[in-house]
């Protein structure tokens, strides 16, 4: 078992942090890296994924993950791991670490040449535990520097939403830049209209509202995009999901961005527009920041 101190030392500063091999893998229970070239996640990027905070050898959020997994499995008609198998090879890949990260990834199976589907799917299940990205110590509170993308998001409302694995949009977006002063990329749709980061869900704070982008087109539904929606009501913030231009973005008071490991980035600076973030909900953002990172198995 690789140990929390092994994992922390191994973490990587933003910008190389998909440089970082896995530490362990686990396909279908079995401690093996290899999966036949025939798996139609390879092959047509045919499953979904979730990438998952570990603090103190549980996951965080692991409910809302689980959720989401199933969402999307039942999107795409692949059968759906039950809960108590991925919990229980999940168990003992992450148990012990302080920190890391577990990606949990689904795939069709095997399957012949061809687009169509196999009539009764045998999933593939593949659990791969990374160390956890290093970021700079002051990002949450100085905030970070974001840039908008050339490359466009595709819009498919079937897939809108959900994590699959086709994801060569962010790909290309993401090598758009090397600047490690850069954080993030926002993507646009075509037209014109704001879907969020490469690897993240965007928030605009207009001083009295909450406005994050509509997902019924592009991107991906973020779990702490959710969690951070359902504090924010407790709060008595007032939310909405609509359309976002750059111009919207111009004339906010804030932006911050969320995701499962960073949980809350302040955005200092996008493409030439400063921001204060010290006029950002800050209420709102630390107790996401605080629920994001709560560590959680099912009662037994």
């Amino acid at each position: 078992m690789v140990s929390g101190t092994a994992l922390r030392g191994a973490g990587a500063v933003v910008g190389a942090a998909g440089e970082a091999a896995p530490l362990r893998v686990l396909i279908d229970g079995v401690q093996t890296g290899l999966v036949p070239v025939w798996d139609r996640g390879i092959g047509y990027g045919d499953g979904l994924f979730e990438t998952v905070l570990i603090r103190n050898g549980a996951p965080c959020q692991w409910s809302r993950h689980l959720a989401r997994l199933a969402l999307g499995c039942g999107r795409l008609g692949i059968p759906v791991p039950s809960a108590r198998c991925l919990e229980g090879e999940a168990r003992p890949l992450i148990e012990g670490l302080d920190a890391g990260v577990l990606k949990v990834l689904i795939t069709r199976g095997t399957g012949g040449r061809g687009y169509r589907p196999p009539a009764q799917p045998q999933p593939r299940r593949a659990l791969l535990v990374y160390p956890l990205p290093v970021w700079p110590p002051d990002c949450y509170t100085r905030g970070l520097s974001v840039r908008y993308c050339l490359t466009r998001a595709s819009e498919n409302r079937s897939l809108a939403g959900i994590k699959h694995l086709n994801r060569l949009d962010n790909v290309l977006a993401r090598a758009e830049w090397t600047d490690p002063e850069i954080a993030e990329g926002l993507m646009l749709r075509d037209d014109g209209q704001v879907v969020g980061g490469t690897m993240s869900n965007l928030f605009l704070w207009t001083g009295t509202t909450l406005d994050t982008p509509l997902l019924d087109r592009a991107g991906i539904a973020g779990t702490v995009r959710a969690l951070t929606l359902e504090l924010a009501a407790g709060l008595g913030i007032a939310c909405r999901e609509r359309d976002l231009r750059p111009a919207d973005l111009n004339a906010a008071r804030g932006l911050f961005l969320t995701n499962a490991l960073i949980g809350v980035w302040p955005v200092r600076r996008l493409d030439g527009r400063d921001y204060d973030p010290g006029l950002l909900p800050w209420g709102l953002l630390k107790a996401v920041a605080q629920a994001a990172q709560t560590a959680e198995w099912p009662t037994p």
